[in-house]
């Protein structure tokens, strides 16, 4: 091959070799993956071999290999430099470039990663350069080159130029990437601990995303007047981020009133919600405040306000549009000022589609939207979800169930359509049948079965036998005459007369005895 082809084959090679690397940094590669694929190519393309880059040690105050290809992992361990020391401590130390022409005849070179008897027997060369940081020296970057070859060692030395120019430039990169990944990292547990702090203030349960997100929300709104609406399933907890909501906000130390509109006589709303004067209707005998002028200064809620009816929609939406209400049978316009959050699981939208709620209220209403999740959506919060519930049940009942780990990943695996309030009714009812200190997956399995479909828990409640499955950790349910009373009074008897212990030779809780002694006692006078 002439000189002028060789050249061209080269320079043909050196290009290929540099936008190999310059994809790879494209990439956004880990830099120890980049580092080695680096050297991987120096050493394929153009023949510079076992070359490593050295750098800090991070555990010491020497410097180490610290990226490295064709040595192995036992030499790359002996790689160990402190400042001045060989060739590669040298060029650290000093800041140049140094080129070994013969290993085999300078002092200075240790030989301390690769042995002699591993390398090629021909003359072989060192080389290594400097890696610079902001005109400050870092590390080296070295290879091994067999001396007598067609390529100059001036176009080697340019191409190992470059790439300890890039291995500096990712140094860097890496380097700003790792401060802001760890600032995020601390700005992000920061952020988590006023969090955990603030759900623990709220008696808002969980860490999971969609959880955050919805209270996230809470704080960014707790500032403002504008009314919140909030969304979802029921039994996601509306009422808790409703308080959550009013605790956030300066109106925090002042009423917080809640409103189960689902749940009051259509004949009475007026009157509950906007008071009524002496007189107004049969049995008005005195005034009395609604219950927006009872939340003045703080929080209403009105939960379930799809089921407010159209006339009082009406009158709703004037008191929010002007802040006044006009008591049932009064005239005189009463001024409050109070936060309106409001509830449903309907979709609004579509009842005002269909003419059921009045367009211009929702979109009163619907100022600021907050959904809030399901619980199949929030599935890593049902553990702790689960023990807050189950040490609850046990203060109420005096008890000590526990559960055990597969317990917990079976509760977290059910589906619970009617969510956390499914969940808590089920750890209650689960608190008062258990009969044994400690249940475990097999033991909540038949209740569990019962859980499923448009009634919760209720097949658990049917009258059944004990099944092997249970072992008898779960009481079946018993009609309130399943007991005589001379069959109480031999178990009292037996048991000294402690309830608690009857109630346990029975089969049934302390409360269960009790009501069963009550009711079969005799009524005095009568024999």
């Amino acid at each position: 091959m002439s000189k002028d082809a060789s050249g061209a084959h080269w320079r043909t090679q050196e290009m290929f070799l540099l936008q190999e690397v310059m994809s790879l940094i494209g990439k956004g590669i880990q830099l120890d993956q980049v580092a080695r694929e680096m050297l991987h190519l120096l050493s394929e393309i153009i023949g510079l071999n076992r070359g490593r880059i050295v750098l800090k040690d991070p555990d010491g105050d020497g410097y180490r290999i610290a990226h490295s290809y064709g040595l192995t992992r036992e030499e790359a361990a002996r790689g160990r430099y402190v400042l001045g020391e060989g060739i590669t401590g040298r060029v650290i130390q000093d800041g140049h470039l140094i080129i070994v022409q013969d290993i085999d005849k300078d002092p200075i070179f240790l030989a301390r990663a690769v042995e002699r008897a591993r390398l090629p027997r021909g003359v072989v060369s060192f080389l290594a350069l400097p890696i610079r940081v902001n005109h400050k020296t870092i590390g080296a970057i070295a290879c091994h080159r067999i001396r007598h070859r067609e390529r100059a060692l001036s176009d080697d030395l340019t191409i190992l130029r470059i790439i300890a120019t890039m291995v500096g430039q990712l140094l860097t990169l890496n380097s700003q990437v790792e401060q802001k990944t760890r600032a995020l990292e601390e700005h992000n547990d920061m952020l988590a601990r006023e969090l955990r702090i603030k759900r623990a203030r709220y008696g808002i349960i969980g860490t999971s995303p969609a959880l955050l997100r919805a209270l996230v929300q809470v704080e960014k709104v707790a500032d403002a007047t504008a009314s919140v609406l909030l969304l979802g399933e029921s039994g996601t907890g509306k009422e808790l981020f409703a308080r959550a909501l009013h605790l956030a906000s300066p109106r925090r130390d002042r009423p917080f009133v809640k409103v189960n509109c689902a749940a009051i006589p259509e004949s009475l709303f007026e009157s509950e919600l906007f008071g009524h004067e002496r007189g107004a209707f049969t049995g008005a005998v005195e005034p009395r405040a609604g219950w927006f002028e009872q939340a003045s200064g703080g929080t209403i809620f009105l939960d379930e306000i799809g089921e407010m009816p159209a006339v009082l929609q009406t009158k709703l939406l004037r008191t929010l549009q002007e802040g006044t209400v006009v008591r049932l049978g009064g005239k005189r316009e009463i001024r409050v000022d109070m936060r309106l959050v409001a509830a449903t699981n309907r979709d609004l939208a579509a009842e005002v589609a269909h003419g059921r709620f009045r367009e211009d209220l929702f979109y009163r209403l619907n100022v600021i939207p907050i959904v809030l999740p399901p619980l199949a959506e929030r599935r890593g919060d049902i553990p702790d979800l689960v023990l807050h519930f189950l040490t609850r049940a046990n203060q109420d009942n005096q008890r000590n169930v526990n559960l055990t780990q597969d317990a917990l990943a079976l509760l977290a695996r059910h589906p619970w359509p009617g969510n956390i309030r499914q969940l808590a009714n089920f750890i209650e009812r689960l608190v008062l049948l258990a009969s044994e200190g400690v249940l475990d997956a097999s033991d909540l399995a038949p209740m569990l079965a019962g859980s499923q479909g448009a009634a919760p828990i209720q097949a658990a409640m049917l009258e059944r036998v004990p099944t092997p499955s249970m072992g008898g950790i779960v009481r079946p349910y018993l009609a309130a005459d399943s007991h005589g009373h001379e069959q109480l009074r031999i178990a009292l008897a037996q048991a000294g007369g402690n309830k608690t212990r009857a109630a346990q030779r029975l089969g049934l809780t302390e409360r269960q005895f009790s009501y069963r002694w009550r009711k079969l006692q005799p009524v005095p006078g009568t024999g």
